[in-house]
């Protein structure tokens, strides 16, 4: 009877999770359900599969009796359907209580339905936070008697850029606990739960398993955005004594067509892997492209084969790939017992740090941090208001000053580097 010794969890629950195979409870569920119980808020960080899902379902449900009122009690945000759908199930396995009723509000073709299945009374709702939002604006979502928020997949809904129903939502409800659950916190994370979020407890766990391979070196280089990770790739492409070869990943062409002027740009040797456009330098091979004098190789992750990166001193994940098994791939050596000349840097912004743990994860191994150098521009965040198309300012051509014009964008300096100055790294090495 693990459940019942110190988790206060009603004897309902407890059959449920014997039924459902749940013999005892996971790391997560011993750290955080007895706080929650308690009426903590609570910030909850851990993987996929760690039993994130289970804790949230078993706090709601263990706030209920067998007189449900149906006003909701619970409200459990999610970021898209399919996960709404994956909570309702999750919920019906482990509901004993038949009386309870559980509506799920998603974006759906009309929502008439789903006002009237609120209207027939709800209980607990599992909602994403926009239609959450369109429904509780349209009055037929009452927050009123809410005792507990949920947030789940947090990382997921900040990355859909959904946190402005979020907070309106939890501006909303007059008084309740808040939970959050997470794969990683970060400050856009932190940004968007800290003005509801009262003195929270927070509760990581990690699940790293032991190394499976030999792996190359590897850094990591936690970014504010995709210009700043531009300057960072430019200054180091400075130190041509160090970065003698680079081979550099990215995702899209778009992006590769940027990196490839900025660094032609620079006066740096660079080509593509299999180039789609006959005025761009590129190659066909790694063959050919580790004969040759050219120093960086830009290549889209599209698919692409197995390459042979072997005798290459930089991999650079300019933006990490879609699969992880990707750059898993190419970060195995085979040389075991002899020391690895390849250092591979990973580039990431807050909202990608969810794939580089998932990648910690299937390796065993933690990938450490670098400092950033002192000399590295932090670009600002761009805001709508700042891509927004601005009306020219009319002129008068025969004003004094007519003649004098702004300078065009090409020749604006964007960057502020002193001579000589080297990329500052962890574990620098000389090739």
């Amino acid at each position: 009877m693990a459940w019942l010794e110190k988790l206060k969890l009603k004897k309902g629950l407890i059959q449920s999770l014997n039924e459902a195979g749940f013999v005892a409870p996971k790391e997560i569920q011993q750290k955080t359900l007895a706080r929650i119980n308690g009426g903590q808020d609570v910030i909850a960080i851990g993987p996929e599969g760690c039993g994130k899902t289970t804790t949230y379902i078993l706090a709601a449900l263990n706030k209920f009796n067998y007189t449900p009122d149906g006003v909701p009690k619970v409200l459990i945000l999610m970021p898209d359907k399919e996960r709404v759908e994956e909570v309702i199930a999750k919920i019906g396995e482990l509901n004993k209580n038949k009386t309870l009723s559980i509506v799920p509000l998603f974006a759906t073709p009309g929502i008439e339905a789903q006002m009237d299945a609120m209207a027939d009374g709800a209980d607990i709702v599992v909602a994403t936070p926009d239609r959450a939002r369109a429904i509780y604006l349209k009055l037929g979502l009452d927050v009123n008697k809410i005792e507990l928020l949920v947030i789940d997949d947090a990382e997921l809904i900040v990355k859909q850029g959904l946190q402005l129903p979020v907070a309106e939502l939890a501006d909303s409800i007059p008084r309740c606990q808040h939970l959050v659950f997470t794969e990683v916190m970060h400050e856009r994370l932190n940004k968007m739960i800290a003005p509801f979020m009262k003195q929270p407890a927070i509760i990581e766990v990690e699940e790293i398993g032991e190394p499976q391979f030999e792996m190359h070196s590897q850094i990591l280089y936690l970014l504010p955005n995709f210009g700043t990770k531009v300057n960072l790739l430019n200054l180091f492409m400075q130190d041509d004594e160090m970065f003698t070869r680079v081979v550099l990943f990215v995702n899209t062409r778009p992006t590769a067509e940027k990196l490839y002027k900025s660094l032609h740009d620079r006066k740096s040797t660079v080509a593509i892997l299999n180039p789609w456009f006959f005025d761009m330098d590129g190659f066909t091979s790694m063959g050919e492209f580790k004969s040759s004098a050219t120093r960086v190789l830009i290549v889209v992750n599209e698919g692409q084969q197995q390459l042979d990166l072997d005798d290459i001193p930089f991999l650079i994940h300019f933006e990490l790939p879609v699969e992880k098994e990707t750059y898993i791939n190419r970060m195995i050596t085979n040389a075991e017992g002899v020391e690895n000349e390849t250092m591979a840097i990973t580039f990431a912004t807050d909202l990608e740090l969810t794939a580089v743990k998932k990648i910690e994860q299937a390796t065993g191994r933690k990938i450490p941090p670098g400092e950033l150098p002192e000399d590295l521009i932090i670009e600002k965040e761009r805001t709508s208001a700042d891509v927004a198309p601005k009306k020219p300012a009319k002129t008068n051509a025969d004003a004094p000053g007519a003649a004098f014009h702004e300078k065009k964008a090409s020749n604006a300096k964007t960057y502020n580097y002193r001579a000589g100055v080297k990329a500052k790294m962890n574990n620098k090495k000389k090739h």
